[in-house]
């Protein structure tokens, strides 16, 4: 597990750029952590390091955002609007997650049984005006990218 300290909304960004140089088709990442804080942030720079320039939402209405950027198809989830795991069965989207793409989901819990387990699980809490990010690998695939991340400068 990795544990890093951001003081501010750059060094969340930062962090997400320092991911897209480590991510690789296939991965799915969890983004944990109460409203506000920092999830759509990260995707936002996780997105910029992959090179995308355009505007970054949350999909909290739309509940998925295609972003084709670089070299892989980045899909972004929110389902925080869920009100029963089944509705992500309901909506199809067990296809997404595939060797091709990326998964980055926001509100993973929604759909607490019935998701592939996650490459990388990230949570974000709440410390003074900052926040404290931590980083699980739940597959081989993840702890080879956590260990890529580890390995660039901070």
């Amino acid at each position: 597990m990795l544990k890093i300290h951001l003081p501010d909304e750059a060094a969340t960004l930062a962090l997400g750029a320092r991911l897209a140089g480590v991510i690789v088709p296939g991965l799915s990442l969890y983004l944990h952590g109460d409203l506000g804080s920092g999830k759509t942030t990260l995707a936002r720079g996780l997105l910029r390091g992959l090179g995308y320039g355009g505007r970054v939402k949350s999909p909290t209405y739309t509940l998925v955002e295609l972003y084709t950027v670089s070299r892989l198809n980045l899909y972004h989830f929110d389902f925080y609007r869920f009100r029963d795991p089944k509705e992500w069965r309901d909506a199809g989207f067990s296809e997404y997650f595939n060797d091709t793409s990326v998964c980055l989901v926001e509100w993973p819990e929604k759909a607490a049984g019935l998701l592939p387990v996650a490459d990388l699980d990230l949570a974000l809490e709440f410390a003074g005006d900052g926040r404290d990010l931590s980083i699980r690998a739940g597959t081989e695939s993840g702890q080879a990218c956590l260990d890529r991340l580890v390995q660039m400068p901070f």
